[in-house]
C-alpha cells in the first residue's frame, strides 16, 4: 500500500471514529487526499475504507519524526468539527501505540 493512502486511511479513520463525519470534516479528508495528490480512484479507495486494517502497519515503517507530525496532524483533524469525542480520543491513543509513539 501506498504510504500515502495509509496516511489518508488512517485521517479517516480518526473522523469516522464517532460514527459521524460532519461536513467539516469530509473537506479536510478531502483536501488532504488533493494535496497527496491522490488519484480519484485512490480517493475512492480511501472512502471505500480498502485497505483500512493495513494502514497503520504501513505508516509504522516511517521515521519517527514523519509519524509524530502525523499524529500531531491527526489531533488536529479530530478537532476540527469543534470537539474531540472520547471515541476519537480512543482511536488517536490506539493509532499512536501502534505507530510506537505511545511514550
Amino acid at each position: 500500500m501506498d504510504v500515502r493512502i495509509a496516511k489518508c486511511l488512517l485521517l479517516t479513520k480518526v473522523l469516522v471514529a464517532d460514527g459521524i463525519m460532519t461536513e467539516n470534516e469530509r473537506e479536510l479528508l478531502e483536501g488532504t487526499m488533493e494535496r497527496q495528490g491522490l488519484s480519484p480512484e485512490e480517493k475512492r479507495s480511501v472512502f471505500d475504507l480498502e485497505g483500512w486494517d493495513a494502514a497503520e502497519a504501513v505508516v509504522a515503517q516511517l521515521p519517527d519524526e514523519e509519524k509524530r507530525q502525523l499524529v500531531d496532524q491527526l489531533i488536529d483533524a479530530a478537532s476540527v468539527d469543534g470537539r474531540l469525542s472520547p471515541l476519537e480520543a480512543a482511536t488517536l491513543k490506539s493509532i499512536t501505540a501502534a505507530l510506537g509513539l505511545d511514550s
